[in-house]
């Protein structure tokens, strides 16, 4: 035993008193710390890229899907506006404007508060019924816009959390929320022009044709904005065949005929706020004559073109005409190029549904504007416009 002791005291002092490169591990070379981080800084960034990639199919569709969202905006709001219910909700509150009356004394407060505005006062002894009723349709506008809110920020925020989101289409998202948001502010400044107006019940009380026309405008460019973003994810770039300079005037060609189907929605927002589809109610002619008489009554001359009701529909007519020959001449100029089958397909619809907008806008006006031809009428400007900003988009691609 004493003798296994000095053995096991002698190793023990050796293993002790012997070098520190005896007992350490072997060395790894200075750069290869660098080299492993650079593997899993590369792992890491291959892995955010395909997660990316995989999103991109996701975010389209969602987009797609906001864009619907915005379309049925549009259509409710033509309704709401022709059932003249925008005025029945006096109060704005973005979160206690959510819950509805729902007792009797609620809904008389509320018709008590209406009935301070001219809209009652012109209205001559409106029935609480009555007031429910256009109540409801202008409820229904605003928690409509509420949901496209939700709905666009939510999965937004997830998206850009998640780093799901290229970095080109990050200040495109920030725009259309931002846009969103504008919107519901913009469309109670609209309402709020209604309630200022004519205090004393004497004169039909109307939005703002000015807010009408911005407000109508700025969805419109809402869902310009979304759809086309969510192209982008959703269809691969085709690159175009033929001639470079012939393609580039097809481009700009598309680009001022989408305007042109802008513009003439715009002039629709100042015909439906004067009440202008009622004045002339006959087609090809206004009345009697191709140029009615009381075109520039007002002065100065420039007011006829926003405040004149005939002068507005006047030129709704001359800019839908002009847009319905635009599309026509798109249409053939684009028969002279091998466009991809994307491309033919958006022109084809362009061309389809200018003719339905061009029947439904004569219609609405020989009928004095029944509201669901008028509200599909609003609806087809809008559809128009998608099917123009698709074939824009099937544009894009050039050759070099």
């Amino acid at each position: 035993m004493a003798a296994l002791r000095s053995l096991l005291s002698r190793t023990l002092t050796r293993a002790v008193l012997q070098p520190r490169s005896v007992l350490s591990l072997p060395k790894v070379p200075s750069n290869g710390f660098a080299a492993l981080r650079n593997k899993a800084t590369i792992a890491a960034t291959t892995q955010t890229s395909n997660s990316i990639i995989q999103s991109q199919a996701a975010i389209g569709y969602w987009l797609l899907g906001c864009s619907g969202l915005i379309i049925g905006a549009v259509v409710l709001g033509g309704v709401t506006r022709l059932t003249e219910s925008g005025l029945s909700m006096t109060k704005w509150h973005p979160i206690k404007g959510i819950k509805p009356p729902t007792s009797a004394a609620e809904w008389e407060e509320e018709f008590a508060h209406y009935k301070q505005f001219p809209e009652y006062k012109y209205s001559n002894g409106m029935t609480l019924e009555t007031f429910q009723q256009i109540w409801y349709m202008e409820y229904a506008h605003r928690m409509w816009g509420r949901l496209i809110g939700v709905a666009f920020v939510l999965p937004a925020a997830y998206f850009v959390l998640r780093k799901r989101v290229q970095s080109q289409f990050k200040p495109m998202l920030l725009g259309i929320g931002s846009l969103i948001g504008f919107q519901g502010a913009l469309g109670w400044l609209m309402v709020k022009s209604g309630m200022d107006h004519d205090p004393e019940g004497k004169h039909v009380p109307r939005v703002s044709q000015y807010r009408l026309a911005a407000h109508l405008g700025s969805a419109f460019v809402l869902f310009v904005l979304t759809f086309h973003t969510a192209l982008r994810h959703l269809l691969p770039e085709q690159t175009l065949k033929g001639d470079l300079a012939q393609l580039k005037t097809l481009r700009k060609f598309a680009h001022g005929t989408a305007g042109f189907i802008f513009i003439t929605a715009m002039s629709g927002a100042f015909v439906a706020g004067l009440d202008a589809g009622l004045v002339y109610n006959e087609f090809p002619q206004m009345g009697d004559r191709w140029i009615p008489e009381d075109l520039m009554v007002l002065e100065p001359a420039w007011k006829n073109v926003f405040e004149n009701p005939t002068m507005a529909q006047f030129d709704h007519r001359v800019l839908g005409t002009t847009t319905g020959l635009l599309v026509g001449g798109l249409w053939a100029y684009s028969r002279k190029f091998q466009l991809h089958s994307r491309a033919k397909l958006a022109v084809n619809a362009m061309l389809g549904m200018v003719g339905v907008q061009i029947a439904l806008g004569i219609s609405t006006l020989l009928y004095f504007v029944p509201t669901p031809l008028a509200a599909t009428h609003q609806a087809g400007s809008i559809t128009l416009l998608s099917f123009a900003t698709w074939f824009m988009y099937e544009l894009r691609k050039l050759p070099k």
